[in-house]
């Protein structure tokens, strides 16, 4: 019996995904994070900025260079599992030297760069559009439970042998991925050809996608936005560490019940509804934190940040594979992404640089999440009469379902 290509992808996805968990172990226990994050609202500020790095270079030069590639998709999955496996033994030789710094960075530019070929190569594994959102939500919750799992023997592996070893552990799990990878076969190949690239660019244009991006980059500036207005709020009124630990927690489980409500609300409604709900659950839930108040207001803004970011980032990506003609969708998802990191590191500033107020902070996300909903509504509803008008129905709208 041959195995489904989908599920070969799942199988190289999840070990890239351990591989990076136990990077994260390896750094955690090396002079990676001797540095203290939290020393000054300065150097904070920095850290974020320089989290944009890793996207300067995957959405200019890698995303092109995977629509121009015959096979491009599945060959950047390849290289980027083997491309962390070389990182990772070179960062186990330097763990506790100044080279160990560019190590990690390129080892965050593979992590990057195989997010984006994986978002592009999910259209090319399912036999139907209509199964994006439960392909990429079934890719999400085995990403999430296979990263928990990794960490625990790489944190035995650090107190029983060195950072060194979790790092060594890590290159032969990014060796496995590379031959999984290496297996995928795609039930549609890539389209190279230049004037298909070029017309795809421009129904790309006029697509729901940038209008997507945008609701989708609201959602990403108010995680950051929530997860440090939290962290110097807690620091102000000095909460014992471990309440942020119980915020950070609910925000992770809210991810993945998002992942879970995904595929059986998507046969009900489409990504554009998806994701308009999920800003206004945002913006319910804020106004609900900010008659609650204190502890339990923190964790549940976090809980239902959490749900509605990972469902609308489901949505988006469901979208953008369904919508944007295959010969862009490396570019197409680079781009996004670093729109991405860019709004998450633009809403983090925010609380950052000035003291906001965490029941003010509320209002904020509240309004602007409610207010992007209703416009996105309109703007979406707008673009499909548009598409009605000159190409028919909408290709992802269910029968049935209204405007």
């Amino acid at each position: 019996m041959t195995t489904p290509p989908f599920r070969r992808l799942a199988v190289a996805h999840t070990l890239a995904l351990a591989g990076d968990a136990l990077v994260t172990v390896a750094l955690a226990g090396s002079l990676f994070f001797d540095i203290s994050p939290s020393a000054a609202r300065g150097r904070v500020a920095l850290s974020l900025v320089l989290t944009m790095a890793p996207f300067a270079v995957v959405a200019p030069l890698l995303g092109p260079a995977i629509d121009r590639v015959q096979g491009g998709r599945r060959l950047t999955v390849v290289g980027a599992s083997a491309g962390r496996a070389l990182a990772s033994l070179f960062a186990a030789a330097w763990i506790n030297g100044l080279l160990l710094f560019p190590a990690a960075f390129a080892l965050l530019v593979l992590s990057k760069t195989h997010a984006v070929a994986k978002s592009s190569l999910v259209p090319t594994v399912v036999e139907d559009k209509q199964e994006l959102v439960g392909a990429n939500a079934r890719l999400a919750l085995a990403g999430a439970v296979v990263s928990t799992v990794a960490a625990l023997p790489g944190v035995v592996v650090l107190q029983l042998l060195g950072a060194e070893w979790v790092m060594r552990l890590a290159s032969v799990v990014f060796a496995m991925a590379a031959v999984s990878a290496m297996q995928i076969v795609q039930l549609h190949p890539d389209d190279r050809d230049p004037a298909v690239r070029s017309a795809g660019a421009e129904e790309l244009r006029h697509a729901g996608a940038r209008l997507a991006a945008i609701a989708t980059g609201v959602l990403r500036a108010s995680v950051g936005f929530l997860v440090f207005l939290v962290a110097f709020a807690l620091r102000r009124s000095h909460e014992p560490a471990w309440v942020f630990g119980v915020i950070l927690a609910a925000s992770t489980s809210g991810t993945l019940v998002g992942s879970l409500v995904a595929p059986p609300l998507r046969r009900r409604v489409t990504e554009e509804h998806l994701l308009a709900g999920s800003l206004a659950t945002v913006a319910l839930a804020m106004l609900v934190a900010f008659r609650t108040g204190g502890r339990p207001g923190a964790a549940l803004a976090a809980a239902a940040l959490g749900v509605a970011a990972g469902t609308g980032k489901l949505a988006f990506d469901s979208l953008v594979q369904r919508d944007a003609p295959a010969a862009v969708q490396g570019r197409a998802f680079a781009r996004f992404e670093a729109l991405f990191q860019l709004a998450w590191v633009a809403g983090a500033l925010v609380p950052v640089a000035f003291p906001v107020p965490r029941r003010a902070g509320y209002v904020l996300l509240a309004v602007g999440c409610g207010g992007t909903a209703v416009a996105y509504l309109v703007g979406s509803a707008a673009n499909r009469r548009s598409i009605a008008h000159h190409a028919g129905p909408h290709p992802g709208e269910p029968a049935g379902s209204g405007g």
